[in-house]
């Protein structure tokens, strides 16, 4: 479904206002100190405003919007620091069912993901964590799997477990229930505890196959959560490059305000250009998919990368320009680092994204 720009501004509003309210930086650091890594009762409420099923067809409860509305949705969660279980399950997850899925697994899995009622999540990659077919270090046989995925975003949560899997007939995705035989998943230690990240590992675990799909199911769904990390990306690329020019205004040192000295205008500037250019790309990502041009591989390739660096950048940079305050745990700088750090490393990482973009420019 499209809807026009009015209305994905009332969408992004909304959003926003929920955030604001119920995930600030307090409630950033509760959920870090908890257990699950998200907060389920702003869970229902996203799901209230129809985040969790924001790409879900209406046939199986979703809203059915696309690409555009997504990273506009990403961008205010970004923003927000949100931890919680989005893109590992209202979008990579809920892609996946719906390119890889019979019917009757769309009519079974897809409507608890987008009431919330259900939590998703893919295992895709393996120790390397190239996020690539040849990456992929499961192996089935029959209906069993066995091997080890790494990196599986929100796995300690989710109860719809979908696991890429390589076969005698190539790569396939199948289901496996959380209390299966010879599954086991561990916490990983994280550096960004707002991302929580776990390793699955199978020995003869019995496993459901879902469609026929192969790669390429796989890869449109990296495609969308993608975008959708992008979006956070540049969301938090704006949100920290603000909260630090309030404080170069509002700074004084020498009788004046740091912002007016020289080599911090010039740091400023060129963090602007970056943000811009970061939700730029985004954007204009998020635009080429949901019109199925072309290009858009290589548009959502270059979000990939130039998001992911320009949020490290424009993180990394504020804490400088912070001063000593910006090295403190009670800032939260530092907790836009750890998010834009952790984000480097998933879905492939600025180095694949600039593979593949080369490669769709024919380089």
């Amino acid at each position: 479904m499209t809807i026009d720009v009015t209305e994905r501004e009332a969408l992004r509003e909304a959003v926003r206002d929920l955030l604001r309210s119920r995930c600030t930086e307090q409630d950033v650091r509760r959920v870090l100190a908890g257990d699950e890594g998200f907060d389920r009762d702003l869970w229902r409420r996203l799901a209230d405003q129809g985040v969790t099923g924001i790409v879900i067809d209406s046939d199986y409860g979703g809203v059915g919007l696309g690409p555009a509305e997504l990273e506009a949705v990403a961008e205010e969660a970004g923003a927000a620091l949100l931890p919680s279980p989005f893109i590992s399950s209202a979008v990579l997850a809920a892609t996946l069912i719906a390119t890889a899925g019979s019917e009757e697994d769309k009519q079974r899995l897809l409507p608890g993901l987008a009431d919330g009622s259900a939590i998703g999540t893919v295992a895709v990659t393996g120790k390397a964590g190239t996020w690539t077919a040849e990456g992929v270090d499961v192996r089935a046989t029959g209906t069993t799997l066995t091997g080890a995925a790494h990196y599986v975003t929100d796995g300690q949560v989710a109860d719809v477990l979908l696991v890429v899997a390589d076969g005698p007939d190539g790569i396939g995705v199948y289901e496996v229930d959380p209390d299966a035989t010879g599954f086991q998943r561990v916490a990983a230690t994280v550096f960004d505890p707002t991302v929580r990240l776990s390793t699955f590992t199978f020995a003869d675990a019995p496993a459901r196959r879902l469609g026929t799909a192969g790669w390429e199911a796989v890869q449109q769904a990296l495609d969308l959560a993608v975008i959708a990390l992008a979006g956070e990306q540049s969301g938090g690329a704006r949100r920290i490059f603000e909260i630090t020019v309030e404080y170069l205004k509002t700074r004084i040192q020498f009788g004046r305000p740091i912002g007016s000295f020289q080599a911090l205008k010039h740091m400023a500037a060129d963090l602007l250009l970056k943000v811009e250019s970061a939700t730029s790309a985004a954007q204009n990502a998020a635009t080429q998919q949901a019109a199925g041009l072309d290009a858009a591989g290589g548009a959502v390739a270059l979000a990939g990368f130039a998001c992911a660096e320009a949020y490290q950048d424009t993180a990394a940079a504020a804490i400088q320009m912070h001063g000593g305050i910006g090295f403190t745990w009670e800032h939260p700088a530092h907790l836009y680092l750890r998010r834009a750090r952790t984000g480097m490393q998933l879905f492939g990482g600025p180095r694949l994204h600039r593979e593949r973009y080369l490669l769709s420019k024919g380089a």
